[in-house]
């Protein structure tokens, strides 16, 4: 955490971002040549080693070669079956990182070590409360267009950040959400009411509170966009805010204090708890 904190008081923006657009790349390679190496030792061929760890010949070659991202259960069987004495465990949470967008990977650290979570949306549901039709809708309609397989990584690592809900400790989340966002039939009305349905029991959970900001109201402290507050398990409080793919991680007390303040008249600002949950009841009702 030390080492993330250096880079996170930086506050990278744009340039760095686009800086450490390949280290994914680097990490995934770094892997799959150790894998290689590991197989390559045990005097296994791909389409042996495949069928032993339930994956193709084809799958095989693109985790050694760095195409693919390897899922966390795959490299611990690999790790036993090649005897690696823990060197590709090792490397587990770099390559789980590696599926993060260059811009989100510190945040995702953070996000899944937190001990408070709260989050302000107005542009779409946030990613710890997507389905994953919704979540492929959302990185689908991305400009300039994503690929099918990184539309494919970015939505499976969408769903793996909703670990965070089974921790022990659970963090304590809260979440407000601009009415708009919970009308816009992203992928479809279909699409919308499965996002409706799976917020509702979210919102239900002791460890979660969920907040609807009506179209109706007059007052809205949060026009300037979306933006995550996040309290580590030592006290440490750090703002994570992120447009157009250009994210900055904020550790100043100063920047963090505001986004707060602004983030306590939000909730005054909001439904209640009970009242939102009820007025997702209703929009439900109209789908």
């Amino acid at each position: 955490m030390s080492e993330l904190m250096g880079r996170a008081a930086e506050e990278p923006g744009a340039e760095e971002g686009e800086r450490d657009e390949g280290a994914g790349s680097v990490i995934l390679r770094v892997f799959g040549r150790q894998l290689k190496r590991f197989r390559v030792r045990a005097g296994l061929e791909r389409p042996e080693f495949g069928s032993t760890t339930g994956y193709s010949a084809s799958t095989i070659a693109a985790y050694e070669q760095g195409r693919r991202i390897p899922p966390p259960k795959f490299i611990d069987r690999a790790d036993e079956l090649l005897d690696a004495g823990g060197v590709l465990q090792e490397m587990k949470e770099e390559v789980a990182r590696a599926q993060y967008p260059a811009f989100f990977r510190d945040a995702a650290r953070l996000e899944a070590e937190a001990a408070e979570l709260h989050v302000y949306a107005n542009q779409a549901v946030p990613g710890l409360l997507q389905t994953e039709e919704y979540a492929q809708a959302v990185f689908g309609m991305m400009r300039p267009p994503l690929d099918e397989d990184a539309i494919a990584q970015r939505v499976a690592a969408r769903l793996a950040r909703q670990e965070v809900y089974d921790k022990s400790p659970r963090p304590l989340m809260s979440f407000i959400i601009d009415e708009s966002v919970l009308r816009r039939p992203i992928g479809g009305r279909d699409v919308l009411r499965g996002q409706l349905e799976q917020i509702l029991p979210a919102g239900r959970k002791p460890s979660v509170e969920i907040q609807v900001m009506p179209l109706g109201s007059e007052e809205n402290a949060g026009m300037a966009g979306p933006f995550t507050l996040i309290e580590t398990a030592e006290g440490r409080r750090i703002a994570y805010v992120e447009v157009q793919n250009i994210s900055h991680v904020h550790t100043e007390r100063r920047l963090v204090k505001g986004l707060e303040v602004k983030y306590g008249i939000l909730r005054a600002q909001a439904l209640t708890p009970r009242a939102s949950l009820s007025h997702i009841e209703e929009l439900l009702g109209e789908l």
